[in-house]
């Protein structure tokens, strides 16, 4: 099969996405029991900063969002009956960003409210505020993980994940891409974007807990200013500045813990993620492997 690609990629509609470094594939089965397939090209323009440390982790967090936007549009459409109406773009995007500003309030907004009612001052003692808000987002986003796993859809979205992680499995193992040969492996994988998250959670309540600190050195009257000032600067630099910083350094730290698994302090951080996949993944049947397959030969 030549030499290894690094793969990785997501579920869709009904299907899979698979990421090369030369272009990316989603494979869908269609409601007439038809995998169709496409592929798409990626620029072959890289510019040097796209290999540094952290900064390369937020840049392909970006491409991959967008990458997964696509590919999510396209397998809605490609999902549904013929004479059902299809979704347009506006529709897709604007679905897309209604959740992204759903995920910011559900798992940044309320864990850090519901910490400041607790009594617990940002300004004062930031480790254990950040402590207290990192346990009721790690909670909050577990408890709906669990709800929406119950879903009929979610249920079929997660069997494709597992999927997708077997295929991958299987071709980093240089076996055959075969329903059979597939199956001998875990839906679990260490690369997950499942495990990204959990690590972004663990490196958030660290990196978090510098702002306070930070912010009194480069200002030194902010605790003059008003109650809802500071805590409008404050919850805006951890999600505009500090967010994107967080996400490079789980980037490196996920990196580094598939490279090196049996380091114990990166275990550390990638554990946690494994066993979340175990939400998150579900085993698929033999038809849903086929549609994993095919995304996968389509991207190599």
């Amino acid at each position: 099969m030549g030499k290894k690609l690094t793969i990785g990629g997501q579920a869709v509609m009904e299907g899979v996405m698979i990421l090369s470094p030369k272009n990316y594939a989603v494979a869908v089965r269609k409601p007439n029991n038809k995998i169709v397939t496409k592929v798409t090209k990626l620029s072959k323009k890289k510019s040097a900063i796209r290999n540094w440390p952290i900064i390369r982790g937020v840049l392909n967090l970006i491409n991959m969002l967008i990458i997964g936007m696509k590919a999510m549009m396209w397998s809605a459409n490609q999902s549904t009956e013929e004479k059902e109406e299809k979704l347009s773009k506006k529709e897709i995007i604007f679905t897309i960003l209604l959740s992204l500003v759903f995920a910011i309030a559900l798992f940044k907004g309320i864990p850090y409210s519901l910490t400041f009612f607790i009594g617990v001052q940002e300004e004062v003692s930031p480790v254990l505020f950040n402590l207290i808000d990192g346990v009721i987002r790690v909670s909050l986003f577990l408890l709906y993980i669990w709800i929406i796993s119950f879903m009929k859809d979610v249920k079929r979205l997660f069997q494709y994940h597992g999927a997708e992680h077997m295929s991958i499995h299987c071709y980093e193992k240089n076996l055959k891409l075969t329903v059979a040969n597939v199956k001998k492996f875990s839906p679990i994988h260490p690369r997950c974007g499942t495990a990204f998250i959990i690590i972004v959670f663990l490196v958030a309540v660290f990196a978090y807990s510098l702002i306070p600190s930070i912010v009194l050195f480069f200002s030194p009257n902010f605790m003059e200013l008003g109650f809802w000032w500071r805590r409008l600067i404050l919850f805006s630099i951890r999600v505009l500045v500090f967010l994107p910083l967080v996400a490079g350094i789980s980037y490196e730290i996920l990196k580094a813990s598939a490279k090196f698994p049996s380091n114990p302090i990166l275990r550390m951080f990638s554990v946690p993620g494994l066993w979340m996949q175990k939400l998150t993944t579900n085993k698929p049947t033999a038809k849903q492997i086929e549609v994993a397959i095919a995304s996968v030969k389509k991207a190599i």
